[in-house]
């Protein structure tokens, strides 16, 4: 054992080093001191002449300009590449925009805290983040102060309650790292309870059915469709299925607003999006 501690020693020192040093480096979003809180009465956002680029690499986005209206829901469709997420990803604040300007409810989210801009946001993502916790602990992570009766009205509001209560501890079942006990559908579901906890008034749906088979995304989608109720929606889809019933479906083509327009609307047109339509079907 003795000879072994310097080489483990050694391990470790290494190891250090290179976490401290992701640790230390600065990162670029900032907010400014004395911040407002953001204040959401409807929830509307809007993109004005917003282009992103990312490391000085060619844009992202192309001097977008679009409006997320209040309690409803506005899809992001488009080819690979094309900036859904990059949108997506500026309303919480993960990247800024090199120009133009993201604001809720006529706020600039750059002059509002980080903190208050994040806590009116709720996130479903393709790939759910679980942690090695109870399930229990897990959906808390949408409101940490939640007391057990809340958990378990997210989790109904989920479809997640009735898989969960069959599971050898119930609630107080431990997933495991990033959830590796539970099904993809079981897991998106716990992710989804999350964000009813939270009861954000923005939802941002980053194709969350989408690596799901078919009785999963049933499942999964349904407990979609009551978290969207009354909420200002944003969601990225792959399956166009998905999203016909949207109020609003906006078609991304190399970083530009190709077309904007309800599903009928669209398919109409005979555009970009009829052609991933009948691409899909």
């Amino acid at each position: 054992s003795l000879s072994q501690i310097n080489t483990i020693m050694q391990e470790g020192f290494s190891a250090a080093t290179r976490v401290f040093e992701l640790l230390d480096s600065p990162t670029n979003i900032t907010e400014k001191e004395g911040s407002n809180k953001l204040i959401v009465n409807e929830g509307k956002v809007k993109f004005n002449e917003v282009s992103l680029s990312y490391k000085g690499s060619n844009e992202i986005l192309k001097k977008i300009t679009l409006s997320l209206p209040s309690n409803s829901i506005t899809a992001l469709v488009g080819p690979s590449g094309s900036g859904k997420t990059s949108i997506l990803n500026l309303i919480p604040r993960f990247f800024d925009p090199q120009s133009g300007e993201v604001s809720i409810d006529d706020q600039d989210i750059k002059k509002v805290s980080l903190s208050s801009l994040r806590s009116c946001i709720a996130l479903v993502s393709q790939e759910p983040i679980l942690f090695d916790l109870s399930i229990k602990e897990n959906i808390a992570f949408g409101r940490q102060n939640a007391n057990y009766e809340e958990i378990i009205s997210a989790a109904k509001s989920a479809s997640a309650h009735d898989f969960i209560i069959k599971l050898p501890q119930g609630y107080d079942t431990m997933v495991g790292e990033k959830g590796f006990s539970l099904s993809g559908g079981q897991k998106q579901r716990i992710s989804i309870a999350r964000a009813f906890l939270k009861d954000a008034p923005i939802l941002l749906l980053d194709e969350a059915t989408s690596s799901l088979d078919s009785e999963s995304e049933f499942a999964v989608q349904k407990a979609i469709n009551t978290l969207m109720k009354d909420r200002t929606t944003l969601v990225i889809a792959h399956r166009l299925s998905t999203i016909e019933n949207a109020d609003k479906i906006i078609v991304l083509s190399d970083g530009n607003i190709e077309e904007t327009g309800t599903h009928l609307d669209l398919i109409e047109n005979a555009g970009l999006y009829k052609k991933l339509y009948e691409r899909q079907f």
